[in-house]
């Protein structure tokens, strides 16, 4: 089994951005010259997180009306009390999932027909990456 292992950086403008990253990991997918087996992508920050699905501007504001329902920014989490004001961004971070595994067939990305890779942010405007681990034959 062969391994490759790249980061993608990232540094939003905004505390909480939605990124397409589907081709920047399907060419980390290519680079690797692995033809079958799998894509780790794993947000390697506690308040980001990785997803798949629908790349359309509703669904991606849906998500963040349905986030901030479940986890409003501006509570008083108990989190803040260590000095920090991200405690919403680190629920919102679990509900979405830190990491997913994509199938890598004949040397590609093997989506569905509608589904594209994210990385979201939700505390953001600073420096941060996402490890991108490629592995198979």
């Amino acid at each position: 089994m062969t391994f490759h292992t790249e980061y993608l950086w990232f540094n939003t403008k905004a505390r909480r951005e939605f990124v397409r990253i589907t081709d920047e990991v399907a060419a980390i997918v290519a680079t690797s010259g692995i033809q079958e087996g799998f894509a780790l992508v794993s947000a390697m920050h506690i308040t980001a997180a990785v997803y798949v699905n629908d790349w359309e501007d509703g669904l991606i504001r849906d998500f963040q009306d349905w986030l901030e329902k479940l986890a409003p920014a501006g509570l008083d989490y108990r989190h803040h009390r260590t000095g920090e004001d991200n405690g919403d961004a680190h629920l919102k971070r679990t509900i979405m999932g830190h990491q997913v595994m994509l199938p890598v067939t004949k040397g590609r990305l093997d989506l569905g027909p509608w589904e594209q890779v994210f990385y979201a942010e939700f505390d953001g405007r600073r420096r941060k990456r996402v490890v991108v681990k490629v592995m198979g034959e």
